[in-house]
């Protein structure tokens, strides 16, 4: 690898180094070794006589030079990636591969049978998918595409919103025979809330009304990332359920679960489903053809609700 010199291969270098974040993520990304790494870099700050990276223990940030040069190497990399593409697709089906991050009740109640359809139709496109519920470092991890629940999503993605989150207070017949279902919001801190939550924070239910905002403290009996539990300790009578109205939807419409407060809207982590993507990454074909698949699927799920 020659970097004493400024041509393509020393600025997808300098790329590549920068969107890793740190010299150590740098090399795991390259297959180098962190020594090899920081002597190449040291070799083109050298042959150029400006120094293009400020490196601490954590990270590494461009310089104004660096940056500069850093935006010519994205642009290499994604004309690179599109002549490879390219050549890849002709006289072939669409192939790929895509890492996606995916929230466990939303993924396997309303996303599966989309991507197990996707795959069905695009067969070459290899599917890597972990059903997680919190946001990962999508370029430390290398995630594709991402899918989750929040108001705000952060800036420095593209957010697709696949439709709103509604949350239900819910309770089956069972337990509704000897406690009853709460009237009112008050009634939710005295009453064994079944919920998903995140260890060590207070869990804080939004609900509005007629542009009213309310809030209230949660203290679940019992709290899961797991969905599918969560709908089986609701089912079995041991409380209120708090979740999102898809994971009970068949019960409700089957008169085996009952909601209550219905004149709310209930949120706990956020209004909305969003599918996020870094917003400088360049989407191969099989990335493209998954995100426009997605969000038709989402549409038509919206249409028919």
């Amino acid at each position: 690898m020659n970097h004493t010199s400024l041509n393509a291969e020393a600025l997808v270098f300098l790329a590549d180094i920068l969107d890793a974040g740190n010299l150590s993520a740098a090399a795991r990304r390259l297959k180098m070794t962190r020594a090899n790494v920081s002597y190449h870099l040291n070799r083109m700050e050298q042959s150029l006589g400006q120094q293009l990276v400020r490196r601490t223990t954590r990270r590494t940030e461009a310089t104004e030079v660096g940056l500069r040069l850093y935006e010519h190497g994205c642009k290499i990399r994604t004309e690179l990636a599109i002549a490879q593409d390219s050549v890849r697709e002709l006289g072939q089906q669409l192939r790929g591969r895509l890492r996606l991050s995916i929230p466990s009740g939303f993924g396997q109640t309303v996303m599966g049978p989309w991507l197990l359809d996707f795959k069905r139709q695009y067969p070459g496109i290899v599917l890597d998918v972990t059903f997680e519920n919190h946001l990962p470092d999508m370029l430390r991890d290398e995630t594709d595409i991402s899918v989750r629940v929040m108001s705000n999503p952060p800036q420095n993605l593209v957010a697709r919103s696949l439709g709103p989150v509604r949350h239900v207070a819910c309770a089956a017949q069972s337990y509704i025979a000897q406690h009853g279902l709460p009237g009112s919001l008050e009634d939710l801190p005295h009453t064994p809330v079944i919920t998903s939550g995140v260890a060590d924070r207070q869990l804080r239910l939004s609900a509005y009304r007629d542009q009213r905002r309310q809030e209230v403290l949660l203290e679940p009996t019992l709290m899961s990332e797991n969905f599918q539990f969560l709908r089986q300790a609701i089912l079995a009578g041991l409380g209120v359920g708090i979740v999102p109205d898809y994971l009970v939807q068949d019960e409700i419409a089957s008169g085996a679960v009952r909601a209550a407060l219905n004149e709310w809207q209930l949120s706990i982590f956020g209004t909305e489903m969003f599918m996020l993507y870094m917003p400088n990454r360049y989407h191969t074909r099989a990335t493209s053809v998954f995100i426009e698949t997605i969000l038709a699927q989402a549409q038509a799920r919206l249409s028919q609700a």
